[in-house]
């Protein structure tokens, strides 16, 4: 895990695929800078990427009303099997089945279904096409669903319909922008693969 930027308030670093977000990463970063860690968003166990966590409670609540008015903003790399067409916006309705921890498109409003919004661009194009992915709400699984169900599963993502030897979703949280002491914070880190 590597430390980006910190300040008494905050801290964003890089998380690695297979910690928990919610739990390894605030130990971590506790034994390295003490004091209170706080979770605002998550990443997949799976997933690696940027992440910023609160360092107080005041931090926490500014940075969860970011959230809420949209102004924390999350951009995604993916590795998809075939080539969707160069741009998109793609709206569905998600429904989660908890005891499976897999999540469907359905067509049909319904209780526990969420509906999810995403935007994307091809960056390079190919039977394995690198794809930018642009958040518009914050589903679990959701790009690895919403790719999937039009035919382009992220590679090594088992669950959604990758046939590839990758054993974890190439999927990254690749950019975080954040109002933040009366600016806005911009990080930005690229994966290995992605390069």
């Amino acid at each position: 895990m590597e430390i980006l930027f910190q300040d008494p308030g905050i801290v964003v670093c890089r998380k690695e695929a297979g910690m928990d977000s919610e739990h390894d990463i605030p130990q971590s970063l506790k034994a390295i800078l003490g004091g209170e860690i706080l979770p605002v968003h998550r990443l997949d166990r799976g997933t690696a990427g940027l992440m910023v966590y609160a360092r107080g409670k005041q931090a926490a609540a500014a940075l969860s009303q970011a959230i809420a008015d949209g102004a924390f903003q999350k951009e995604y790399l993916a590795l998809v099997h075939g080539c969707p067409p160069e741009t998109g916006t793609w709206e569905d309705l998600l429904f989660k089945d908890s005891r499976k921890n897999k999540v469907f498109v359905v067509k049909r409003p319904r209780a526990g279904v969420r509906a999810a919004k995403l935007r994307y661009q091809v960056i390079r194009p190919g039977e394995e096409s690198l794809v930018r992915v642009f958040l518009e709400t914050g589903r679990s699984h959701q790009i690895r669903v919403q790719f999937s169900s039009r035919g382009y599963p992220l590679v090594g993502d088992h669950k959604y319909g990758s046939r590839a030897k990758q054993t974890e979703p190439l999927l990254f949280s690749a950019a975080l922008s954040f109002p933040w002491k009366g600016q806005t914070l911009r990080f930005e880190s690229v994966p290995q693969w992605a390069e």
